[in-house]
């Protein structure tokens, strides 16, 4: 059994150890980290997943993005789960409790670069027939969008960036 809790600064360590065991060095040349640079992640969409024992076994946040059209969207990565504990469901309850969290809060939208086969079960969809482009390299099949009310993919379109101003769904 597993906790799905709030991230807390304490945490930073043991979630920069995991995305290296996770993903490598290699993370940081990607086009999202690129997009994610100088942004704070949402405060309430950064959480954990912690064993009974209080052990960190995941971690997700959200990152504030706006579309060339204007529109705003939250970018969901990193999600880094145990290699042990891969496969076991732990994963997918986070992103749906995160993706949940953020439909409450008010955000209409997610955009992530990841593996369709898996993130389809979610809702996700190609970003590419929308018109949708990030600043960088990127695998199209890859990038990525979910709506998260009726209506939320209507007029979004262009280049996808770093949202630097106050965050507001």
């Amino acid at each position: 059994m597993f906790k799905i809790l709030p991230e807390v600064p304490q945490d930073a360590d043991a979630i920069e150890l995991l995305l290296d065991k996770c993903f490598g060095e290699e993370r940081f040349k990607k086009t999202v980290y690129k997009v994610r640079q100088g942004l704070d992640p949402v405060p309430e969409l950064m959480l954990v997943v912690r064993s009974e024992e209080g052990a960190l076994q995941a971690s997700i946040r959200y990152w504030p993005l706006v579309t060339g059209s204007g529109k705003k969207a939250l970018l969901l990565g990193p999600i880094a789960v145990e290699p042990d504990l891969q496969g076991k469901g732990v994963g997918v309850a986070l992103i749906r409790y995160s993706m949940e969290k953020a439909k409450q809060l008010g955000h209409e939208r997610i955009i992530l670069v990841g593996d369709p086969e898996y993130y389809e079960r979610f809702g996700f969809q190609p970003a590419e027939p929308l018109g949708l482009e990030l600043p960088g390299p990127v695998e199209m099949r890859r990038f990525q969008i979910c709506p998260l009310t009726d209506g939320a993919l209507d007029g979004v379109f262009g280049m996808v960036l770093g949202d630097q101003s106050e965050l507001v769904p």
